[in-house]
This record gives C-alpha cells, sequence and structure tokens, in this order.
C-alpha cells in the first residue's frame, strides 16, 4: 500500500473495496452466493475436464492485471502434473482459432471497455466456449479482485487436490543457477555449449521439427531472455499468434528471469503440455556483480541455462535458439524462420 499512497491513490477507498469482497467471500456466505469459491470451482472443474488454459481478456485499463493474475495462478497451481495455465496477452482471435482447452475470463472495465473486445468475447461464447465474465466498475474495483482471485485460487487448488501454498519447482532452477556461477567463480566462464543460432542453415528444419511435437491440448510457450520493450514485445506477439493460428493451440510469452518466479513453476511442475522454445542472447551492454567476479549478463545467462537444464530433466519439449547481440534482427530472423518452418 505503501506504492499507491505515494502514487496519491485513495488507499482507503482502494482496501474499502477489497474489505467488501472477503465479507462476501466469508465462511457464513452461501457457496453460490460466493464470488471466489464460485470462480474457484469454475477454475478447477473445468481444468479436470480439461479446460486449463485461463485466457485471460482485460480491458485496456486494468490490462495489466493479466501479469499478476498470471504468476498467482501458475505459482500457486501448477505443481504435481496438474495445473491451471493462464495466458495472457494474447490477441483474441475468431473462435475457428481455438481448441476445447480453454476457459476464458473476461475482465471487463466498466468505465473504459476495450474496442472490439465486447463482441470478440460474445462470439467465442456463441462458439460454444466457456466465458466468465466479471465487471470492474472502476480501477479502485482491483483491490477487490485481488482478493477474488487469491480465494479463487485457493479454492481451485483444493479441487485440483493439490497445496496452493507452495512452489515446489521455483528452486530447481535457481540450484542450477548457482551450480553455474559457482562454476564461473573458480573457472572465469561458463560452460562450452553450442546452441542453435538465428542464422544457421539447419535452423528451419530445427524449429519444423520442434514444433512438430506439438499436439491438440498442448501450449506453446516463448520463454524469451531478451528487453522487455514495445518493439521486440511486437516480434514476439506475431510469432505467438503465427503459432496459435497454425495449431490451434494456447500460447504463452514470457520474458526472463521475471518469469522464473511466476510461470516457470508451472512451465516445470504443472502438466507436461507445454512445448517450450527458449530464445536468448548476447547483452550489449553490462554490468559487473558488486564483490563477485561474476556480471549480471552471466547470472542471467547462467539462470537460462540453469531453467532450460530442469526443463529437459523434467522431460518438457524445449528448444534454445540464440539471437546474437542485434536482437531485433535476431527475432525478425527468427520470425521468418518460424513461418517457413510451420509451412
Amino acid at each position: 500500500m505503501v506504492p499507491a499512497a505515494v502514487m496519491g491513490l485513495d488507499v482507503a477507498r482502494f482496501l474499502g473495496q477489497a474489505d467488501e469482497m472477503a465479507n462476501a467471500c466469508a465462511s457464513c456466505v452461501p457457496v453460490e452466493e460466493n464470488p471466489g469459491a464460485v470462480l474457484g470451482i469454475v477454475l478447477g472443474v473445468l481444468a479436470k475436464y480439461g479446460r486449463d488454459k485461463v485466457t485471460l481478456v482485460a480491458s485496456p485499463g486494468i490490462h495489466d492485471l493479466g501479469a499478476w493474475l498470471e504468476q498467482l495462478l501458475a505459482e500457486s497451481t501448477g505443481k504435481e502434473g496438474k495445473g491451471l495455465i493462464p495466458v495472457d496477452r494474447e490477441p483474441l482471435g475468431p473462435p475457428s482459432d481455438y481448441g476445447a482447452d480453454r476457459l476464458f475470463v473476461y475482465l471487463r472495465l466498466a468505465t473504459a471497455p476495450g474496442a472490439g473486445q465486447d463482441a470478440a468475447v460474445a462470439a467465442l461464447e456463441s462458439a460454444g466456449q466457456p466465458v466468465v465474465r466479471i465487471t470492474v466498475d472502476d480501477p479502485y474495483g482491483l483491490g477487490a479482485e485481488f482478493f477474488r482471485w487469491e480465494f479463487a485460487t485457493a479454492v481451485a487448488g483444493s479441487v485440483l487436490g493439490i497445496n496452493a501454498f507452495n512452489q515446489p519447482d521455483v528452486e530447481a532452477s535457481k540450484i542450477a543457477t548457482r551450480r553455474l556461477t559457482d562454476e564461473y567463480e573458480k573457472t572465469g566462464t561458463l560452460p562450452r555449449e553450442s546452441p542453435v543460432r538465428v542464422g544457421d542453415k539447419d535452423l528451419v528444419g530445427t524449429l519444423r521439427a520442434h514444433l512438430g511435437k506439438i499436439a491438440p491440448g498442448d501450449y506453446v510457450a516463448l520463454l524469451t531472455y531478451v528487453a522487455m520493450t514495445p518493439a521486440h514485445e511486437a516480434l514476439l506477439q506475431a510469432i505467438r499468434r503465427a503459432v496459435r493460428d497454425r495449431y490451434r493451440v494456447a500460447t504463452c510469452l514470457g520474458f526472463g528471469p521475471r518469469f522464473l518466479h511466476s510461470t516457470g513453476q508451472a512451465y516445470k511442475g504443472g502438466p507436461n503440455t507445454g512445448v517450450f522454445l527458449q530464445i536468448t542472447c548476447d547483452d550489449a551492454a553490462d554490468l559487473p556483480v558488486p564483490g563477485q567476479t561474476y556480471s549480471f549478463g552471466v547470472v542471467k545467462a547462467a539462470q537460462a541455462r540453469g531453467d532450460l537444464q530442469v526443463l529437459t530433466e523434467r522431460g518438457r519439449r524445449a528448444l534454445r535458439v540464440h539471437l546474437g547481440r542485434d536482437v531485433a534482427r535476431g527475432l525478425g530472423m527468427l520470425r521468418t524462420a518460424v513461418d517457413q518452418a510451420m509451412k
């Protein structure tokens, strides 16, 4: 609440709406009237019937709520081979772009709904896709949504038969990363490797073989260790949309190392239905880590390698592509190669 107060927000109003939701979710409220319980039951039951790709559609004014929900759902439920796979920021498409593994959640800001979102969601609903509609009266309603979704996530975890309050697989990547940075401290270099690179003559064939592993009900996740800029995101969004349209599967996009503490848990501990494309680059600028011989760039590289190692050890379908130093050019080449691989 301190940042909210510093920003000049009405903290009492924000907390007041959260308090109203907490009271609505109290144990004395019948289950069918409890907004958190109802949402959690819907999430958990549909996931057990195969609709575990929770596709978030949010109005532009509350668009970033999706990133918060992404971490909450993935880190809390993705374990023991089960879980909810949140799909955030995936461009909306026509009903024909989707399979039978989706649950759409439409978070509509009443004061500023997104242009075209109402019609797109209505079309999905008319086509038989399950849609949960949540109306947020104004941005201060996010306080209530935080509580609703935390409550619902715990309920969904109970339905799925998992403990929603631990993250057993996040630590695995940390351990693998520490081993690599410790090695760097001793030798002054990371272990040698030979990743697939953009520009390699067999890149298209390698991508075609990797994407050929996609099956109905799977999802494809782009695990990117590049700067989160609008230009980079636009190129990555184009890749994910092309994959979604071609294979009719859910797609996820995460920027590392940030996603390691959110969707990273579900990717390693959740259902083995993910096909992963890790994208790395050489840093144009780097800074030393105080008191260590390695730099922040080395730490990021170790995090990417460590995570890929754990994904592979867990039997996940994962491929790494290295872009080099010119990230924009590399992403453009990767997009072209993906398009060719899907022909």
